[in-house]
């Protein structure tokens, strides 16, 4: 097994967290994966994985390296596709973390208008609403909502979003509209866990009116809460996009707007910056210039 190959085969491995996985996914064998990882470590002088009957994983000297082995990996492809003229006709797998809901929304439409256009690319979209480290779980770029922390990622802003109180037509001909945050002790509150985890809502530009609420009923799912609000039943607190279609057709009314607090931004993030791969940043471009134009996304 040549050098390359065997760094090929160690990132599948790690990635797999198996042998036989990993030398499945490169097309070897499993003895072939473990005589090459054998090999390169020999060649290092250092472990790279611990060993048990059950489970294969990298010691802290395997995490390192693997970051560093992938950035290799990826400049090498970028350089191949530049010498083959691929830049101008991305190819290979593209691995996209997202919000469950701007997933659902707005990323899954913008991916299949990208791979229309680049048949040679395929995807793998993980959509889910905890912040996915791109390095350790092999991710090429992510979808952000929210102030970015200093790190050292690559942040492509594309438009932002409010936190907003909605409900139906019909529950505020019911029992009226709120009329300061405080109000809301007075109201039904359905709360969507995975949007509002916390009771303590903030509200105002820098936060700073702070209102205990105490839902009579909470969800895990986003859509659920939504729907019930859809229904009459009570309030619920979310992102705007999650119901600008809604509020548009008169389905749901959003109050409070004077004292929302500040915007979130939504940005597209990647690690390796003006070293990422071609199909990486034709699709940053590509998704950059789609989500800007959603009226949704302008807040």
């Amino acid at each position: 097994m040549d050098r390359l190959q065997a760094l090929k085969m160690f990132v599948a491995v790690a990635e797999a967290e198996s042998f036989a996985a990993g030398a499945r996914t490169a097309g070897l064998s499993a003895a072939s994966a473990t005589r090459g990882i054998n090999s390169l470590e020999t060649v290092l002088g250092a472990q790279l994985f611990t060993r048990t009957t059950r489970q294969v994983r990298l010691t802290d000297v395997g995490r390192a390296y693997l970051e560093e082995v992938r950035e290799i990996l990826a400049q090498l492809q970028d350089a191949d596709d530049a010498a083959s003229g691929a830049a101008g006709s991305p190819a290979g797998r593209l691995r996209i973390t997202s919000p469950q809901e701007f997933g659902r929304i707005h990323l899954s439409p913008v991916l299949t208008n990208f791979l229309d256009r680049f048949p040679g690319v395929s995807a793998d979209v993980l959509m889910v609403d905890r912040i996915v480290n791109l390095v350790e779980e092999g991710f090429d770029i992510a979808v952000r909502i929210g102030p970015m922390p200093s790190s050292g990622l690559t942040a492509v802003r594309v438009g932002q979003v409010r936190r907003v109180v909605c409900g139906s037509p019909g529950y505020f001909a019911r029992y009226g509209h709120p009329e300061h945050p405080r109000d809301l002790a007075a109201h039904r509150v359905v709360s969507a866990a995975p949007a509002t985890p916390s009771r303590d809502w903030r509200f105002g530009r820098d936060g700073e009116t702070v209102v205990k609420v105490e839902p009579q009923l909470t969800v895990s799912s986003l859509a659920a809460a939504i729907e019930i609000a859809r229904r009459g039943w009570g309030l619920c607190r979310v992102l705007s996009y999650q119901v600008d279609r809604d509020v548009a057709d008169g389905t749901l009314e959003t109050v409070l707007r004077e004292a929302e607090p500040e915007p979130l931004p939504i940005h597209l993030v990647h690690v390796e910056g003006r070293r990422a791969a071609a199909k990486v940043r034709t699709f940053i471009e590509f998704a950059a210039e789609q989500l800007r134009g959603v009226p949704a996304l302008k807040a």
